[in-house]
């Protein structure tokens, strides 16, 4: 039988003494893998003295458990739930209220049953991609070795050839280095009288800069959009005989910023005026704000407001008309709430306020701005999720019934409904769903069937005192359910500060914001982030001219215009205002329908 070791109580100084000591007389490699084990133990032990978390947040931080998703989360509590028999009873009650619920539908408006038919995954295929989905793949038109069009068939000689459309393909792949270098080889003359030389004129391809735009783009792109950090991509350079200095890198991308710096500023002035902005954000590390950096700062009065020592990565969502995307990052001393305040002081003064999306986190409200707030549901069933195994019927009952809310969401997404649609089918579908967890919960603890103390309690109690902001897409077109997609963005950040671990400046934190924001936002768009940066880069005058004209979504449409000589001009890409700020630069700082409802468990 396993010994249980003994508890005992030690000083933080001496245990930051002990691992000091061990560095003199360790391996690099084992004096890292001490201290790494330290702190993890002082890690877990903060966090379980000031009581903020729960063992199955425990074992998410160590690794243990890896996914959220109610299938996996209720899969492993089935061996445990003994109510199988109930649960097909239920199933069967479902089947029955499916006509129900289109039965009272209105005409014209979307049914579930549709919605699901339309809305199902294409069957899985075998990972093939078609050459069709190449569409910047180099063509080399081959002809035929002996027949030419117009000849006989040597097969029957009486029909005669003629060309296919569709020629057959052979696509192959071959690598290559992410900078390729190409070098023009100009022939020189001297005249062998009087000595003087005639070279031969380059080539319009080989004058410019010595790195082009579209080298520009891709440094940027790995940096900033796949997070390769500088010296990473200088050693693959290096190993395929193209060497680009990591400090290159980064003098060709910075020196490109002036040339989509306008189109970043643009595109906060129209989340500016957003009908619905999402916001969280996260740590992250600048070198200019820590250690002895930042104590020369105080020491020197340069450093504003002391006392904070916080550095975040904010990521601001917001859904502008036509239900476009514009991510947006921000990262320096200021949280989420202090930037999108900053944000707001460009809004047009007759909008209505714009619905908030975020956790219940104070410090994402922007003060001194009125906004809608909403609650991320996302956020609230996870307190669920790390009760299951603690409450595993009360857990499943309440995880189903937010589940079928999530999906009747999804469908509405897949199907692209209008925000009026998606609110009469939520108001029709969703609604007696959630009005009935609500009663259920509020019953629990009028019935003291659950202590309000326990983890289950908790839980549910973070839900019931924002219920409102939680249920505000019953009541407001257009609220969300959930603040995922500010999440899914701010992993551009996180996967940055991975690999790369901080920023040296504030100023390098201001570029790859910059950079993020254009990447991130024609990603959403669903368009090229290299081809998009480099046009910008290749018409720097035009952007800066007219920036409204080269936002991700309308730049294709501004290069076709002017390759047929007209302006480069666009329609205003936001009707409702005529505002012309002047941002500071830059700005700091599954498918299948729900069914009825499942019988609560007793």
């Amino acid at each position: 039988m396993r010994k249980q070791p003994q508890i005992v109580e030690i000083e933080m100084a001496a245990i930051q003494g002990l691992v000091e000591r061990a560095k003199g007389l360790l391996p690099k490699e084992d004096y890292d893998l001490l201290k790494g084990l330290v702190e993890t133990l002082l890690t877990l032990v903060e966090l379980v003295r000031k009581g903020r978390t729960t063992i199955a947040r425990l074992r998410r931080l160590v690794g243990f458990v890896s996914t959220e998703k109610t299938a996996d989360v209720l899969g492993k509590l089935g061996e445990r739930d003994a109510g199988a028999a109930d649960g097909a009873a239920e199933r069967a009650e479902r089947r029955e209220a499916k006509p129900a619920a289109k039965k009272n539908a209105a005409p014209g408006e979307p049914t579930l049953s549709k919605a699901a038919a339309q809305a199902a995954p294409p069957p899985k295929g075998h990972g093939r991609v078609p050459a069709s989905d190449y569409p910047d793949a180099t063509h080399i038109a081959v002809q035929h070795e002996s027949l030419r069009p117009g000849d006989s068939c040597p097969a029957c000689e009486r029909g005669r050839l003629f060309a296919l459309k569709q020629p057959a393909r052979f696509l192959r792949i071959v690598g290559q280095a992410p900078l390729v270098a190409v070098c023009w080889d100009c022939e020189r003359l001297r005249c062998s009288a009087c000595g003087l030389p005639y070279t031969a004129r380059a080539p319009d391809e080989a004058q410019g800069d010595k790195h082009s735009e579209t080298a520009a783009a891709m440094m940027a792109l790995l940096r900033y959009g796949g997070g390769m950090p500088l010296n990473r991509l200088a050693q693959l350079q290096h190993h395929l005989s193209t060497p680009v200095p990591a400090s290159t890198q980064w003098d060709v991308v910075h020196a490109r910023l002036s040339a989509v710096e306008p189109v970043y500023r643009e595109l906060n002035r129209l989340a500016a005026q957003g009908s619905v902005v999402h916001n969280d954000d996260t740590y992250m590390r600048i070198l200019e704000f820590m250690g002895k950096r930042r104590a020369e700062l105080l020491r020197r009065g340069a450093l504003p407001a002391p006392e904070r020592t916080g550095l975040f990565t904010t990521a601001i969502v917001a859904i502008v008309d036509a239900g476009r995307a514009i991510a947006l990052f921000f990262t320096g001393r200021k949280h989420a709430g202090e930037n999108l305040a900053d944000l707001l002081h460009h809004r047009a003064e007759e909008l209505e306020p714009p619905v908030l999306m975020c956790d219940a986190l104070e410090r994402n409200l922007p003060k001194g701005h009125k906004v809608v707030e909403s609650n991320c549901a996302s956020h609230g069933r996870r307190h669920f999720v790390d009760e299951a195994e603690n409450f595993p019927t009360e857990c499943r009952y309440l995880l189903e019934g937010l589940g079928r809310v999530f999906q009747l969401d999804e469908l509405c997404r897949a199907q692209r409904l209008s925000d009026e649609e998606r609110l009469r089918l939520h108001q029709r579908e969703s609604g007696p769903v959630i009005d009935e967890l609500k009663l259920w919960m509020e019953a629990q603890f009028a019935d003291k069937r659950i202590e309000p103390n326990s983890g289950l309690g908790d839980a549910m109690n973070y839900m019931l005192k924002r219920w409102d902001k939680f249920t505000l897409f019953l009541r407001v077109p257009g609220a969300p359910l959930h603040n995922n997609i500010a999440e899914r963005t701010l992993k551009m950040a996180i996967r940055h500060r991975n690999n790369s671990l901080f920023y040296r400046s504030q100023r390098g934190a201001q570029v790859g914001d910059i950079y993020m924001t254009l990447i991130h936002t024609t990603e959403l768009d669903g368009g090229n982030a290299f081809h998009y940066l480099t046009e910008l880069m290749r018409h720097s005058k035009a952007v800066a001219e007219s920036p409204g004209a080269w936002l991700p979504w309308n730049y294709r449409e501004t290069l076709a215009r002017m390759a047929s000589g007209l302006p480069a001009e666009a329609k205003p890409p936001y009707s409702r205002t005529r505002l012309t700020l002047d941002l500071p630069a830059p700005l700091l700082g599954t498918s299948s329908p729900p069914s009825s409802q499942p019988q609560p468990p007793n």
